[in-house]
């Protein structure tokens, strides 16, 4: 499937500000199953573009606009090219539970078995797995018991923007028992570490469909699981659907939960208050393209009156305000 995202996230402050310093992550990566054919990545005001990777590997850009502004618009555009995966098989041997206590593995894929952030073992948490009886899953294989997991959250958590916002602890959806798709894999994330399972956290974007009855907001990012099985690897389900990850997901970034691969984050100087606005679209590319594939280099920043092109590169909070709208959905 061959597929165009366009994200465009807009500031406003409502006083001038002295400089914006940010960093982004919003290029989907390349991976099995994934294939990235262009990124680009527009700013306005216009900033010399640079970039690394992150501790998972994660592209990151980072830029500062040192003069004054009143407004900063980012907009990123991808064309990535998606294959359907395997089929999952049924189960596995119940021996993937001996395997997964590996010391090798454990050690290999500490960061995502470990506790940390939104992912905490709370009291609340506990209440939620006796009460659906996500204890007893255990007794089957990891696979079977991973599955049914997705499919519990799915049937217990209704999904609803608004209700939670970006630094919103586990217990505030478990009490609600609403949210959106930041909070159901934080949920899933925190159970399968409970189990032993490694578990991360995926930010990215879903083509939507009205005949797949998806729940997740087309207009806005999305987010799902990955967790490690040593017979299958990387394993993808997307709770807030209750599906297995597919070719409409397009992986952007992986971390261990949402603090780690915000879209945006960054901080600036000034007294403003600001405004954030955001937009996504996700739809099927209309003709082939055949634009190069990603070259990892920063460019100069234009002269005065110049006019500047897309920027290709790889690529602090913006206040609370940034973290509650800009939550993935």
């Amino acid at each position: 499937m061959l597929l165009e995202v366009r994200h465009t996230t807009k500031f406003r402050y409502d006083e001038t500000v002295r400089e914006s310093v940010m960093e982004v992550w919003m290029q989907p990566q390349k991976r099995a199953g994934q294939r990235l054919i262009s990124f680009d990545l527009d700013l306005d005001p216009a900033a010399q573009l640079f970039s690394y990777a992150d501790t998972f590997g994660n592209a990151v850009y980072h830029f500062d606009i040192p003069q004054p502004h009143d407004r900063l618009t980012l907009v990123a555009r991808a064309a990535v090219e998606t294959q359907a995966q395997p089929p999952l098989p049924d189960s596995l041997d119940r021996g993937e539970w001996d395997r997964l206590k590996s010391d090798f593995l454990r050690g290999e894929h500490f960061d995502f078995l470990a506790v940390h952030g939104f992912t905490g073992t709370t009291e609340a948490l506990k209440a939620f797995v006796i009460e659906k009886g996500l204890d007893e899953l255990p007794v089957l294989d990891p696979l079977s018991a991973v599955r049914e997991l997705s499919h519990v959250i799915f049937e217990a958590f209704e999904y609803e923007a608004g209700v939670t916002r970006a630094d919103s602890p586990i217990d505030h959806v478990l009490d609600t028992r609403r949210g959106v798709c930041q909070d159901f894999a934080h949920v899933m994330i925190a159970i399968c570490r409970m189990w032993g399972i490694p578990a991360r956290y995926v930010s990215g974007y879903l083509f939507t469909d009205r005949k797949h009855h998806d729940r997740s907001d087309p207009d806005a990012t999305h987010a799902w699981v990955e967790v490690y099985l040593p017979s299958l690897r990387w394993v993808g389900f997307d709770p807030t659907n209750d599906i297995v990850t597919g070719e409409r997901h397009i992986a952007c970034a992986i971390g261990r939960d949402y603090s780690d691969v915000p879209p945006t984050r960054g901080v600036y100087k000034g007294e403003a208050e600001s405004t954030l606005t955001v937009g996504v679209t996700v739809r099927r590319a209309r003709t082939a393209i055949a634009e190069p594939e990603f070259l990892r280099i920063s460019q100069s920043a234009p002269r005065p009156g110049q006019r500047r092109g897309p920027h290709s590169g790889l690529g602090y909070d913006q206040q609370r305000q940034l973290q509650e709208q800009q939550q993935q959905q």
